[in-house]
């Protein structure tokens, strides 16, 4: 049925929803010509309707004249995720990603100066790197605890140093302030983090961010695995996990 097509007794919500659908399928802003041949409206009809959404928050407008989904929608958004649990959110995609590489798969949250195992997806194999859910470590440790340092900013990385002392577990724990820092700063460059045996010898570690609605790092994805089993091949499958998990929350990142 086409758009122009009563499909309910209210038109314009069902034409004002294709709209909005339209713009959730694109990867960045769209024009008044793309939204009109994706829904099948007349361009004079999605403008008009394009208009309406934006007086309301829930499409914006830029200068280019190109329209993205707009702030009230991500703010409802935010609201859903936020009485949703994470785990539940989350547990899919972990399984898929556990599936990709045959490791073990770790959700954590940041309580203070630690991180907390919140959820894992194991690998069936003898040989397999575990975390307990509910259990912590340190944030400069772990791959996803330094670009949650990163997030909170050079400042609050210092102030992390200075009262926890940065204690090493093993010969290769970040345990100077100066490397830390090189390090959170390079891991936030390039979108992803390594503990290279940084909180236990022979473990290793890839971990990205996943990101709420309104853009907030909430959480820290991460694969552990032996040294000799962890692969770089991972981390572009680690990445996607977390984009995948952070759009179920509403996260959309910005235009390029």
């Amino acid at each position: 049925m086409s758009p122009e097509t009563p499909a309910s007794a209210i038109q314009v919500i069902d034409r004002a929803v294709a709209l909005i659908d339209a713009l959730a399928r694109e990867p960045g802003p769209a024009s008044l010509k793309i939204l009109s041949a994706e829904t099948g409206l007349h361009p004079s009809t999605a403008h008009r309707i394009l208009a309406a959404l934006s007086e309301h928050g829930l499409i914006d407008r830029d200068s280019a004249n190109l329209y993205r989904l707009g702030p009230r929608l991500l703010e409802w958004s935010g609201r859903v995720s936020a009485g949703q649990d994470l785990r539940q959110i989350a547990r899919p995609v972990m399984e898929w990603l556990r599936d990709q590489v045959g490791e073990s798969v770790n959700l954590t949250l940041r309580e203070g100066d630690q991180v907390v195992y919140v959820e894992r997806a194991i690998p069936n194999r003898m040989m397999r790197v575990e975390q307990v859910i509910g259990s912590r470590a340190p944030l400069h440790v772990t791959a996803v605890g330094k670009l949650m340092l990163g997030e909170a900013g050079a400042d609050a990385t210092k102030e992390y140093a200075r009262r926890t002392g940065l204690r090493a577990y093993t010969v290769n724990t970040r345990a100077k302030a100066g490397t830390l820092q090189k390090d959170i700063d390079t891991s936030r460059a390039r979108g992803y983090a390594l503990d290279d045996e940084e909180a236990e010898l022979g473990v290793g570690c890839i971990g990205v961010l996943i990101r709420d609605a309104s853009g907030a790092a909430v959480a820290g994805l991460s694969v552990s695995a032996p040294m000799e089993r962890r692969q770089t091949a991972w981390i572009p499958l680690v990445q996607e996990a977390g984009r995948r998990i952070s759009a179920r929350l509403g996260y959309q990142p910005p235009a390029a």
